[in-house]
């Protein structure tokens, strides 16, 4: 919740350096997830997250357009519907988080169900985060299926079974939420 609140704040309030702080985020979606392994994996060894959940999950938890999705959608919220909350009295904190947050579900559900697309589809990170056959992905394991001694051969329906297992977490997720994909901002005010 703070990174929508921070997010909030870059779309709503001006500020110096705002331009600057949002160029640096289309910069960072810009750079390859690839040229980062490097670096990923010597902060991971350093803060001794390496072969272990934490360093394969905490990575992958933020990203640059989570953020650049949700300033597009801050901004497409009317100004007239916090002023509206203002004259009735509501505060800063209680706009917020009775108001936005609620009118942004649309947007949260949007990228938590790209996060964890891209999360579940991440094969390079795993390689590089662990080592350790207790800690081997689905996506990871697919990956050694192929290239292993099943790999070899026409071994299709064991591949094409792996990869529908693959499939099935994220069309569920996307299923379970899709009703939650709309624009709850239509008719919250007449202009």
């Amino acid at each position: 919740m703070q990174l929508d609140g921070g997010v909030r704040a870059l779309a709503r309030i001006p500020f110096r350096g705002r331009g600057v702080v949002y160029a640096l985020l289309v910069a960072i979606m810009s750079v390859p997830g690839v040229v980062l392994l490097i670096p990923k994996f010597l902060v991971i060894n350093q803060l001794s997250m390496y072969d272990s959940w934490s360093g394969l999950i905490v990575p992958l938890l933020c990203d640059a357009a989570g953020v650049f999705i949700m300033k597009g959608f801050f901004e497409s919220i009317p100004t007239s519907v916090e002023e509206q909350a203002r004259v009735d009295g509501a505060g800063t904190w209680r706009i917020f988080f009775s108001i936005v947050l609620p009118m942004s579900v649309p947007s949260l559900v949007t990228i938590t169900i790209l996060s964890f697309q891209g999360s579940w589809n991440e094969l390079s990170h795993f390689i590089v985060a662990s080592r350790s056959s207790g800690l081997v992905t689905l996506t990871k394991g697919v990956a050694q299926l192929s290239a292993g001694s099943l790999g070899q051969g026409n071994q299709y329906p064991l591949k094409l079974g792996a990869a529908l297992i693959m499939t099935l977490p994220v069309a569920v997720l996307f299923f379970i939420f899709q009703r939650r994909i709309m624009d709850t901002t239509s008719g919250s005010v007449k202009e």
